[in-house]
């Protein structure tokens, strides 16, 4: 898990060029205009999604993990909490589901709080718990860049 703002974005895209491409999406892109929806970036390799939601009780989140790609969560306005643990036996709620790369866990976390101009990168080692509010609901928009591992 990496988290920062993207300013310092530079120091992490050696690590792959996936993740480079991903970050230079988010550097690169006018943000606040784009609308919601699925931006392609480099085919399946790394895509855009783009949401706009109000943050919710922790309890109305649910702990995930992917197993093809790594999320880059990126809040583009607004500030939300995104509980985070490392995968280490958490009991599987919902069987991993290959079409949506994604598996569902229940468990304790840590919560991370980001601000606009801040992101985490989850690795598939990396179970979190986006969308947690954290002094009532707030409007968030955020870019979440699924990068291919």
């Amino acid at each position: 898990m990496i988290l920062d703002k993207l300013e310092n974005a530079a120091f992490y895209s050696g690590i792959s060029e996936n993740l480079k491409k991903g970050f230079e999406y988010l550097k690169n892109t006018d943000l606040t205009t784009v609308e919601v929806g699925r931006y392609e970036i480099d085919e399946n390799n790394v895509f855009a999604l783009v949401s706009e939601y109000d943050s919710k009780k922790p309890v109305d989140c649910r702990l995930e993990a992917h197993q093809v790609y790594a999320d880059i969560q990126y809040i583009v306005s607004g500030k939300e909490a995104i509980g985070f643990a490392t995968l280490n036996g958490q009991a599987i709620t919902s069987e991993y589901n290959p079409d949506k790369d994604i598996v569902f866990f229940s468990g304790e976390t840590t919560p991370l709080i980001l601000e606009a101009g801040m992101f985490a990168v989850f690795y598939p080692q990396d179970v979190h718990r986006p969308c947690m509010q954290i002094n009532g609901p707030e409007k968030v928009k955020k870019v979440v860049i699924k990068v291919k591992i």
